[in-house]
């Protein structure tokens, strides 16, 4: 078990290493002109001298190879950097350091740590509910599998499924926010102020994004719970006087459960990054409505970068957690 975290773990820092450099080369290299000639335009006025923009690209070292820049970059995510250049200005950007956002004029790691709570929130509510009755929805469904409950629940979800989530989520804030206020005008408060406003703001958001999402899972359970409830220690238990509900919750589910949570870890991750319809549609200021905004012209490429850079990252923990915590779930995986 251990050799195998290791391996995990080491392939999941040469992932991250190797995302790291494509995000720089992308947004740093890739995109647009050099940071040194709109540092140049902004203090010349718009009429940059060659030999101006020279001597800043040297003292920004913009000039050098790009595995420098890259090693410059990456550096100052551990120790932080001096001398970050935006908009005429010089920043020290302490560490973490992600860069400088043109939207605000603070490091992007502070902006983070400001944005990411109401990210936090709504992946954390609506995640444990669509987790929770979509699991539940499935087990029953395979239990009466074939029968009327059976085919409303799978149909149902076949239709849910066939809606895009942002016109469930528009609809949702049209009629129970605006037209008949159910819930409360959109947006978010800190649940460390007053949890019960935060619940009370972020109910309908939790709703419907477990709404978008609980028919995928119900109908993966109810066809892993399917396959389980043909296997030979089910039926045991059922001969030997074993209640239902105790055989489908306690031997069958627990046994189907694993690749569901092995679903739900990857999905979490992603909501993690970003839940950029909820947020948008709610007026929820989190990462993805963050990442969004930092999208518009002209395009905020530290913002941008230290989005997809994240969410990469919460991706690969995902997968290496996952594969951890399947071992310990399944007695039947056995973990070289």
């Amino acid at each position: 078990m251990t050799g195998f975290v290791v391996r995990r773990l080491l392939s999941s820092i040469l992932v991250i290493l190797l995302t790291s450099i494509f995000v720089f080369v992308l947004f740093f290299k890739g995109l647009g002109d050099s940071p040194a000639r709109n540092y140049c335009d902004t203090l010349r006025n718009g009429r940059c001298p060659p030999a101006v923009l020279a001597s800043i690209e040297h003292e920004m070292g913009m000039d050098r190879s790009v595995a420098s820049n890259y090693a410059t970059w990456a550096k100052g995510i551990f120790v932080g950097r001096r001398n970050v250049y935006l908009d005429g200005k010089k920043y020290d950007c302490p560490a973490p350091c992600l860069g400088i956002s043109e939207m605000t004029g603070d490091t992007v790691w502070q902006d983070l740590k400001q944005k990411y709570p109401a990210t936090v929130t709504v992946a954390v509510g609506g995640s444990m509910l669509y987790l929770t009755f979509g699991v539940i929805m499935g087990a029953f469904a395979a239990r009466w599998r074939g029968t009327a409950i059976d085919r409303f629940l799978v149909g149902g979800s076949l239709v849910v499924s066939a809606i895009p989530d942002y016109l469930i989520i528009l609809i949702a804030w049209i009629y129970f926010t605006l037209r008949w206020h159910i819930f409360p005008d959109t947006g978010y408060y800190p649940i460390t102020q007053n949890p019960a406003k935060t619940i009370a703001w972020m109910m309908l958001p939790w709703l419907v994004l477990a709404a978008t999402s609980l028919t995928d899972y119900a109908r993966f359970t109810r066809g892993q719970m399917v396959e389980t409830l043909g296997e030979d220690f089910i039926r045991t238990a059922q001969a030997n006087g074993v209640r239902p509900t105790t055989v489908l919750f306690r031997h069958a589910l627990r046994a189907a459960i694993v690749p569901v949570i092995t679903i739900f870890g990857l999905d979490f991750a992603g909501l993690m990054s970003g839940t950029i319809f909820i947020e948008q549609i709610f007026g929820i200021d989190g990462i993805g409505h963050w990442g969004l905004l930092a999208l518009k012209p002209p395009m905020d490429l530290s913002v941008v970068s230290a989005t997809v850079l994240i969410g990469a990252v919460l991706v690969v923990v995902a997968n290496l957690v996952v594969d951890i915590v399947y071992g310990f779930l399944d007695p039947r995986v056995s973990i070289a």
